[in-house]
């Protein structure tokens, strides 16, 4: 994208369609095991409670397409790459909030305050400019202002595709292999943190969802096993 930037709202629009379209065909191919480590966590099933799901940049179509969502909204960089995964996003029914740390980061926390009384919401710890799987505090600040729950979120595809971004991956399940989608148990934030309160709580989301990644990499039996933090990709050891 970065060779030709496409500035035509039409075009990204139906470029989008597009996308979201040959997507969900992709996934409708795939075998998919979604896995709720407690009652009613999962965003494509009708849930009481509203939380913020946490998931890696490189998950991101794997979160999107593994089911519908029933209400769900997710923040998206003002980048123009953000515009086109917004757009991909309304495509499948998902409300998009703009904003990231650097711009329009205030604007897009008090959207998502509001939209976290009656949506879920999706955010990508790890993005938009990495580093790929290191989680930032974003969604612990929300979680300690909203009351909202944080629920960990991995994915991972027996046979994917895997184009490189500027600082990650994308993993693109191939056509009828099988996809593992994990909600992990809630994880509940003290109320009213400021961010110099927010360590604790950040390494302890690291910890969850560095553990539930590798957790779905053995269920895939995938070819990267525990690449976490932006480690090296490394091989699954077979047993003896």
């Amino acid at each position: 994208m970065d060779a030709v930037k496409i500035r035509n709202r039409t075009l990204i629009r139906s470029l989008a369609r597009l996308v979201a379209f040959g997507s969900r065909c992709l996934f409708i191919t795939c075998r998919k095991n979604i896995i709720e480590d407690a009652p009613r966590v999962s965003p494509y099933t009708p849930h009481d409670e509203s939380y913020l799901y946490c998931v890696w940049h490189d998950n991101m179509l794997g979160a999107l397409f593994s089911g519908r969502t029933v209400k769900m909204a997710a923040l998206t960089s003002r980048h123009a790459d953000g515009e086109y995964v917004a757009e991909v996003m309304e495509a499948v029914g998902i409300q998009p909030f703009r904003g990231s740390s650097n711009h329009g980061g205030a604007t897009a926390v008090r959207q998502l305050m509001d939209a976290a009384q009656s949506y879920d919401i999706t955010i990508t710890s790890d993005g938009p400019r990495g580093p790929r799987r290191v989680i930032k505090p974003g969604i612990v600040f929300l979680a300690s202002q909203s009351g909202r729950k944080i629920i960990p979120v991995a994915f991972a595809a027996k046979r994917a595709w895997k184009p490189q971004g500027k600082w990650t991956d994308l993993v693109v399940p191939k056509p009828f292999t099988t996809c593992h989608a994990i909600g992990g148990a809630p994880m509940e934030v003290p109320p009213n943190l400021s961010r110099d309160q927010l360590g604790p709580y950040v390494e302890e989301l690291q910890r969850r969802m560095d553990e539930l990644q590798l957790r779905a990499d053995r269920l895939a039996g995938s070819e990267c096993v525990g690449t976490i933090r932006g480690e090296a990709c490394r091989k699954p050891t077979k047993a003896a």
